[in-house]
């Protein structure tokens, strides 16, 4: 089993990554894989509609990361994209290469079907459910069970790095019910135990 883990932040080793990584840290405990992909800092494309993707279910703009995550997205067993909160919504950068994504994968077709897929967003203040929120608005069309936590998954500054209860007991639980879908699905039987 393994999920990617999206950093949808400019930084490399900012607070979303700290969120993701401490996730990952609770996945490999777990006995789950995991695989990342950073967004990096570079230009992204937004889509303009040309419709390449509708025979080919992958974007004619393929330089920017977006080929390459519907690949990683499509080995995957599961999928956590993290992104920090601008103006109470994801990272620009991240949304345009997500439309991209999702579009070419799930418009013409359900390529991600079934994946396990969750969010997590990290915040100075407020804003943060609102940009969970539209994290999630990507799964729910493209027919992906979404994993929650005993709370919204929205970590505010430094709370994950200082390692403070309650951010901690929210990433643990969101490994957990990732690791929990991953391994019994809806059937209640481990994967391998007879399925």
């Amino acid at each position: 089993m393994r999920v990617l883990l999206v950093n949808g932040s400019p930084r490399k080793n900012g607070n979303t990554h700290e969120a993701l990584g401490a996730v990952e840290k609770e996945l490999l405990e777990r006995g789950i894989e995991t695989e990342w992909f950073q967004i990096g800092n570079n230009a992204v494309h937004g889509c303009i509609s040309c419709g390449t993707c509708r025979g080919t279910n992958r974007c004619a703009f393929g330089k920017d990361g977006c080929n390459e995550l519907i690949e990683k997205l499509l080995a995957a067993d599961g999928v956590i994209i993290g992104s920090p909160v601008y103006f109470a919504g994801p990272n620009g950068a991240l949304c345009a290469l997500l439309d991209r994504v999702f579009y070419a994968t799930c418009t013409y077709c359900q390529m991600f079907k079934g994946k396990a897929a969750a969010a997590l967003v990290t915040c100075a203040w407020t804003g943060g459910t609102a940009a969970l929120d539209r994290l999630h608005r990507y799964f729910v069309p493209c027919q992906m069970p979404i994993v929650t936590s005993g709370d919204y998954t929205v970590f505010q500054g430094d709370s994950v790095r200082n390692k403070e209860e309650r951010s901690m007991q929210l990433i643990r639980e969101l490994a957990g019910n990732m690791a929990n879908q991953l391994y019994y699905g809806k059937s209640g039987v481990r994967k391998g135990d007879g399925e």
